[in-house]
């Protein structure tokens, strides 16, 4: 293990730096500023201690930054990866964008998802160059946009960039996350028939049918609840999120749509998904002569698990194990990230990162001191993975 220093002031002050640099994710909130302000602070910063700093515009205001310290050759490739989007700021119970350390931790939105995260990643790299810690592998340092929606960042990143192993630096509470669910969105149009509320012989109400759905849905729900179960994410779930039907009280409505959300655990895909939704819907035709719609999966994220065997994982969970002087925990999360993106991309990815709490809600936090840690366990895990000279 290397006496690895991290320089805590500087962190903080990085740290502060990203959360009062607004980066609304503009796909989520229309007006937010986007990530290439934030974008032009790290590369700015990277540059500054001696890494090769590349930019990769995707949209206008939808910017990567990619830090990379490049090895001498013969040792294996690290990706370490963050996402420098966040949501929205209004309604928060504090300053969004003014940083406030108070008590250990630091106040703002954006702090624990995941500025924090990234000040991590920018502590590790910076403490690699003061202690002149020359490497075999090649390291970068991947800031994305978009994880908040679409994840086009790390989409892009993944069509230029590969690594032998990832991590994505989420908040973990210091635990190494090795698993995630999926996801399934779902768009359901019903249609029937408009006619005067007076008149039913001529009606068919594709309320009333989107009702059977809506149904059949409910035992679904029950059903996954009860008969399957993922040792670190729980069961996997489905919701109607959306209903919309109807133009006024004396018409029968000839159209409704629902929209649905299905969460996936390892083993479910989107043929999963596709077979229950069509044999839901094959169900209630057969016996409704009335019942017409037609539906599509029009996003779909897969789930992640990644083996403990996975030298990535392994190394990580070495090095923070030595650090803590006890074994890392081991976990999963309920959402999804973009681990999966590099998991596809067969860049095996795990996930680590600090403590705080209030992601997306109205006070936000991130534990400073966990910064600090997970900067020293990137820092040892990078010249363990990647090896030194």
């Amino acid at each position: 293990m290397y006496n690895i220093s991290i320089d805590e002031k500087e962190l903080l002050q990085v740290l502060k730096d990203m959360i009062s640099i607004e980066s609304v994710n503009p796909s989520l909130c229309p007006g937010g500023a986007g990530e290439a302000k934030i974008a032009e602070y790290i590369g700015n910063y990277l540059k500054s201690i001696g890494l090769d700093v590349k930019y990769q515009e995707i949209n206008k205001g939808r910017v990567n930054v990619i830090g990379i310290l490049k090895g001498s050759g013969g040792g294996k490739s690290l990706m370490l990866n963050g996402h420098t989007d966040t949501v929205s700021i209004e309604g928060m119970d504090i300053e969004p964008l003014n940083p406030v350390y108070k008590d250990g931790k630091v106040y703002g939105r954006g702090s624990i998802d995941m500025k924090g995260g990234l000040a991590s990643m920018i502590g590790a790299a910076k403490a690699l160059i003061n202690g002149n810690i020359k490497l075999k592998g090649d390291v970068y340092f991947t800031f994305v946009a978009d994880e908040e929606y679409e994840s086009i960042g790390t989409e892009e990143i993944v069509k230029e960039y590969k690594a032998d192993g990832a991590v994505v630096c989420e908040p973990t509470d210091l635990k190494v996350c090795v698993a995630h669910k999926g996801f399934a969105w779902i768009k359901i149009e019903i249609f029937g028939k408009a006619a005067h509320g007076s008149i039913p012989q001529y009606g068919v109400d594709a309320i009333l049918k989107a009702g059977k759905i809506l149904s059949e849905i409910d035992k679904l729900s029950e059903s996954l609840l009860n008969s399957k179960k993922h040792k670190l994410l729980g069961t996997p779930s489905v919701h109607c999120s959306i209903i919309k039907g109807g133009t006024e009280l004396s018409t029968y409505p000839y159209y409704c749509t629902i929209e649905i959300e299905r969460r996936t655990i390892p083993g479910e895909s989107y043929e999963t998904v596709n077979e229950e939704i069509k044999n839901i819907l094959d169900k209630i035709a057969s016996g409704d002569t009335d019942f017409k719609c037609k539906y599509e999966i029009f996003f779909h994220r897969p789930p992640l698990e990644v083996s403990l065997e996975e030298p990535v994982v392994k190394v990580l969970m070495e090095v923070a194990g030595d650090i803590y002087k006890k074994e890392p925990g081991i976990m999963g999360m309920s959402g999804w990230l973009d681990s999966s993106i590099l998991d596809k991309a067969s860049i095996p990815a795990v996930i680590f990162g600090p403590s705080g709490e209030g992601l997306h809600a109205a006070t936000e936090y991130v534990d400073f001191a966990s910064v600090v840690d997970t900067s020293k366990v990137l820092a040892n895990t990078i010249i363990k993975f990647c090896g030194s000279v």
